[in-house]
């Protein structure tokens, strides 16, 4: 199939290689021409503008922006408006927040032109791990796309089946894509994994930041223990009940970097944790460790501590997510 890619950034182009591998065709367009220059090298069809880029793809055709949220995802789907044609599709694979779903798709309807909200997980590892994905939109094009989706999937993988799901053969959801709902459910979807990403990182982060200071003076002698943090994230990742992708993440950080001096401590939030405690207060849902997660990031703005260059590490592990450190 053909699929054509506005924003070529970390996952932007990742895609396209991971979709391209599985012979799908990649048209390919960013603001940064030495973008275009360089992944159009390695395969895809690169353009100079969004209306090349529609121009030379065959209908219906299937846009994916794969931009930051807000404004700028805002503009691309108006230009798009003006652009495309009744039956094509545009994909929102980025982090938006799901009520600009409704909008953006109110915005398309009146010139036939479809809208799926995929939410997309992944980060820099998605080329080759596969992207985990949430999908809301109409039935149709969802099934149109089908290829395009299963592609970017990481598949079945070694995981082992679940039990109790024998009645459910028919889901994708063991391939690691699924059709949430209409549209703005799969950006809900992500949003809350995202807040809920936000408190088990914290969970670590504070868990590993006890075991980092019972060495401090502060602690009677004869129960300070110097611990080494690398090998204890190690040994948790072998058949521990708290192992998972962001413990291993951990565990390289700390086997690079006891001290993880590099890291800034400084730890951003990108707007779904704050969009998931919102949902939480209009459902009247207590959200007490999510809520926390949350706040604590604000908190390592003005001061930072062990556990903070944790979450900085954490951030740059799964997503490339570089936080300076400061006076740098």
């Amino acid at each position: 199939m053909e699929l054509g890619i506005i924003g070529l950034g970390k996952m932007g182009g990742n895609m396209s290689r991971r979709l391209m591998r599985a012979g799908h065709t990649c048209f390919g367009w960013d603001a940064d021409a030495a973008k275009v220059k360089a992944i159009a090298a390695e395969g895809v069809r690169g353009a100079r503008s969004l209306a090349e880029l529609v121009r030379a793809m065959t209908p219906p055709r299937a846009v994916w922006i794969m931009l930051p949220a807000g404004a700028i995802t805002d503009q691309t789907v108006t230009a798009l408006a003006r652009a495309l044609e009744k039956n094509d599709v545009v994909i929102d694979g980025g982090n938006s927040f799901y009520q600009d779903d409704l909008r953006h798709a109110a915005e398309l309807r009146p010139q036939g032109i479809h809208f799926i909200d995929c939410g997309t997980s992944g980060g820099v590892w998605g080329l080759e791990r596969g992207y985990c994905l949430m999908i809301g939109g109409e039935a149709e094009p969802v099934r149109r796309l089908d290829p395009i989706f299963r592609a970017l999937a990481p598949g079945r993988g070694d995981l082992p089946v679940t039990p109790h799901r024998e009645n459910r053969a028919a889901s994708t959801a063991e391939l690691g894509y699924l059709h949430c709902g209409p549209v703005g459910s799969g950006h809900f979807v992500k949003m809350v994994h995202n807040g809920i990403e936000y408190g088990m990182m914290q969970a670590y982060a504070e868990g590993l930041q006890i075991l980092h200071r019972v060495n401090d003076p502060a602690i009677p002698e004869a129960r300070r223990y110097q611990l080494d943090l690398a090998d204890v994230t190690e040994v948790w990742r072998r058949g521990s009940v708290i192992a998972s992708w962001l413990l291993d993440l951990t565990a390289s950080a700390l086997a690079q970097s006891p001290d993880l001096s590099q890291y800034s401590g400084t730890v951003a939030d990108s707007g779904e944790g704050r969009w998931t405690i919102q949902a939480a207060i209009e459902e009247s849902v207590p959200a007490t460790v999510l809520s926390h997660a949350l706040y604590n990031r604000f908190r390592s703005r003005e001061e930072h501590n062990f556990a903070d260059k944790l979450l900085s590490a954490m951030r740059a592990g799964f997503g490339g997510h570089i936080e300076i450190k400061s006076g740098d």
